[in-house]
């Protein structure tokens, strides 16, 4: 005879705890598949459909997540950023940097996803969309800037923030030469190979003279 006491699933979980863990597993689906479709296909060029299919969802749950297709793609962004910048922090040394971005361009260690940047990469069509893209670069070049000294107030701070920029610049067509070109041997360069080349990238750019 049944005793009406609550039921318990069989890993001694509540249910309202099982759904808990199964919208975080859905909403991590959802953002999965949407990093590959953006940095694949672009904004424009992704429907809600797409990322709802891939993910293997019911399509209605993006909404439920993310209000829409462009809050899915701020949080695709956001979470880049705090990847990368989980990398690149704001106490990186200079003479660590190399190895950070080789070990994240060659696709290891900690922030390390290619699609990060090839996402950073995608215009999108979309003014919103586009504005929340050049904010998020903006963001991680003043953490590789922070790295050679400069501050919002810094005397010097344009010509720091020039170079940051295009050393980020050359990290982005590192991952895009290796992502759709098939050149080797950047293609399958390991982080070993990558350190020795971003050292003289980093060192010359953003190490003052006087200094290395």
């Amino acid at each position: 005879m049944a005793t009406g006491s609550p039921r318990t699933s069989t890993t001694g979980e509540n249910p309202s705890g099982q759904r808990r863990r199964d919208a975080a597993g859905t909403r991590q689906l959802l953002l999965d598949a949407a990093r590959r479709r953006f940095a694949a296909h672009g904004y424009t060029g992704t429907t809600v459909r797409d990322i709802a299919d891939e993910a293997g969802v019911n399509v209605a749950l993006i909404s439920r997540y993310f209000a829409s297709k462009e809050g899915l793609f701020e949080a695709c962004l956001a979470g880049a950023v705090d990847e990368l910048s989980h990398a690149v922090t704001e106490n990186v040394t200079l003479d660590r940097l190399p190895q950070i971005m080789a070990e994240q361009l060659a696709g290891t260690g900690l922030g390390s996803r290619p699609n990060q940047f090839l996402l950073l990469l995608r215009s999108s069509g979309d003014e919103r969309a586009d504005q929340i893209r050049r904010n998020t670069v903006r963001s991680f070049a003043e953490r590789l800037a922070s790295a050679a000294g400069w501050r919002p107030d810094h005397p010097d701070g344009d010509r720091l923030m020039l170079r940051a920029q295009i050393a980020l610049a050359t990290a982005f067509g590192i991952v895009l030469l290796r992502s759709s070109t098939g050149l080797e041997p950047l293609s399958s360069a390991t982080p070993h190979d990558l350190v020795a080349p971003l050292r003289d990238v980093v060192d010359g750019l953003l190490r003052e003279r006087g200094t290395r």
